[in-house]
């Protein structure tokens, strides 16, 4: 277990200190639960009262916050930010392999970088290409003519089609399936044609895709996804969409083909963004939205319904269906009127 010491942390964080410098950290926690040894932050100003009472011997926090607390503190302007920094030092989470485990299937024109480790009946297709210090997952299969850059990890049971390529440093998480076939398919007389999806999947540097997320490979062009994006899980992602630089996707959403994505967008939760649009740059969609028309101006766009009591809901729907007979209604009265006038 990795431990480090305040003034260590200071001097990674560029944080300055209140207090013992010399203390010693070994694993971060809430406000709430935190013990001794354990560094908290303070993020949100509803939680302050915990700041109070915790156990915590340390804490990440603001100099806005810092007034009327005594205790040891490291105080920089973005807490929730060095909390992110600090559990990248000290964590505990275990590599996905260790070593190339007999059980593997690796073809002989596979290209192996220093330091690849490769878990149990995990199959290697030809010409694959992994990168220095790549690990693979028990039961992952990389199709042929695939690369993974450095560094890039796959968790257990992700299925790599052929011909996608990972940058350096990317997570994918179990479950997980890139490059595989976009709906593509034509229609002669009641008669679905397959349409042969012939392009790839590009994928960039430093990118997270989560549990039962899929991408789907282009029909003739790749399907893109830039540096620093993260797909939360169960996100599908279809034939050649272009994800911009460090969007957010949140879990159960949907973008439909050939829509482009701006950089820096976030996407919430059980969002569907239709095809062949394109999102500007900073877009925010609430969760739950439905986008069917282009976004070209940033700004946050929500188009979703609250909740209501059932009863209520059902009456609405009931109004909502009469709305043009209404509208019809007003435009006859406002014409009675003027016509009397």
């Amino acid at each position: 277990m990795n431990s480090y010491t305040l003034r260590e942390l200071a001097e990674a964080l560029d944080a300055e200190i209140q207090g013992d410098e010399t203390l010693v950290i070994s694993s971060v926690a809430t406000l709430e639960n935190a013990a001794q040894g354990q560094l908290s932050f303070l993020a949100n100003p509803k939680y302050r009262a915990q700041l109070e009472t915790t156990q915590a011997s340390a804490v990440l926090i603001s100099p806005k916050a810092l007034d009327g607390f005594s205790g040891n503190a490291l105080v920089l302007n973005d807490p929730y930010v060095g909390f992110a920094r600090v559990a990248q030092l000290l964590d505990t989470t275990p590599k996905s392999a260790v070593g190339i485990h007999a059980s593997a299937v690796i073809d002989p024109s596979a290209s192996l970088g220093e330091g690849v480790a490769i878990g149990a009946n995990a199959v290697i297709g030809e010409n694959v290409i992994l990168g220095e210090n790549v690990q693979v997952g028990p039961g992952c299969v990389i199709g042929q003519e695939s690369i993974l850059g450095s560094g890039t990890r796959l968790w257990a049971n992700v299925t790599i089609y052929h011909n996608v390529h990972l940058g350096q440093d990317c997570i994918i998480h179990s479950g997980a399936v890139l490059g595989s076939d976009g709906f593509g398919y034509a229609n002669e007389r009641g008669q679905w044609i397959k349409i042969p999806q012939t392009g790839g999947v590009r994928i960039g540097n430093r990118v997270e895709i989560g549990a039962s997320t899929t991408v789907d490979r282009g029909a003739i062009e790749h399907t893109e996804i830039h540096d620093g994006v993260i797909l939360d899980n169960q996100v599908q992602i279809a034939h050649n969409d272009i994800i911009g630089e460090n969007v957010a996707i949140a879990g159960n959403s949907t973008i439909a083909g050939s829509t482009k994505i701006g950089k820096y967008c976030i996407i919430g939760g059980n969002s569907a963004v239709a095809g062949h649009l394109t999102l500007a740059d900073g877009t925010h969609v609430s969760g739950g939205t439905n986008v069917t028309s282009e976004i070209r101006e940033p700004g946050v766009y929500t188009s979703t319904s609250v909740a209501m009591p059932n009863k209520l809901w059902r009456r609405n729907t009931v109004r909502f269906k009469q709305l043009d007979e209404l509208f019809q209604r007003v435009k006859r009265l406002e014409k009675s009127v003027q016509t009397e006038d």
